[in-house]
């Protein structure tokens, strides 16, 4: 299991600091997240947040990179996103024992504004050093079908940087061996800017989610 051990909270102040020219080798094949040096995200994060669920769960549900919460927990989906993704598992019949929960990048990538750490989208040079830890958690936990949640996860999983989300909402993606299923991060369906659009992208969440489910249950 990977583990963590940094708990000091970086600040808008301390990004300042430490951004300048944090330490890099992209060749890196780090034991833990916290020895972990393939990108500059973990520079200015509080803690690397490694995936969490049973290690043989049947689904393995990927999100983009942790939040503020989950950079100070050091847990995956632990903020309102990670709520309103509990409600969708609970709509859609699929028990969290059943998912193993992780993200595509494991350190948070923010900005300063005023004194809050607003995300920032993680670039994809990124996305593609932190693979190295998505293909050993795709391997550790051999779930069959994956659940992209966003674009970036979408990315990530099918290790193609021009997939796009819109192409891939609705269908069932073979690839490595596993089913792969996209859908909105549940952020999305948060800060959607009207009623019915946050309804249409929640709607979407639990369809995948009892998708996902359907096809573990025919795996088994």
């Amino acid at each position: 299991m990977v583990t963590t051990k940094r708990t000091t909270r970086r600040t808008p102040a301390a990004e300042d600091e430490t951004s300048a020219q944090p330490e890099v080798d992209p060749d890196q094949q780090p034991a833990t997240l916290d020895d972990c040096r393939r990108c500059p995200l973990w520079a200015n994060a509080t803690q690397g947040v490694p995936g969490a669920g049973p290690r043989r769960a049947p689904i393995m549900m990927v999100g983009e990179q942790p939040g503020d919460k989950e950079d100070l927990q050091g847990l995956p989906f632990v903020g309102p996103a990670g709520a309103l993704l509990d409600d969708a598992l609970v709509e859609a019949g699929v028990g969290r024992k059943e998912v193993y929960v992780t993200n595509a990048v494991k350190h948070f990538k923010w900005t300063p504004r005023g004194k809050r750490r607003m995300h920032k989208t993680p670039a994809q040079r990124e996305v593609d050093a932190c693979h190295y830890w998505l293909d050993r958690e795709l391997e550790s936990v051999g779930a069959h079908v994956i659940v992209a949640l966003g674009a970036t996860a979408l990315r990530a999983v099918l290790e193609d940087p021009k997939s796009r989300l819109q192409d891939a909402i609705g269908k069932v993606i073979e690839h490595g061996g596993r089913l792969v299923i996209a859908t909105y991060h549940p952020s999305f369906a948060l800060r959607a800017p009207d009623p019915e659009t946050r309804h249409r992208a929640y709607a979407a969440i639990v369809a995948a989610l009892q998708d996902a489910r359907k096809l573990s249950q025919r795996h088994r």
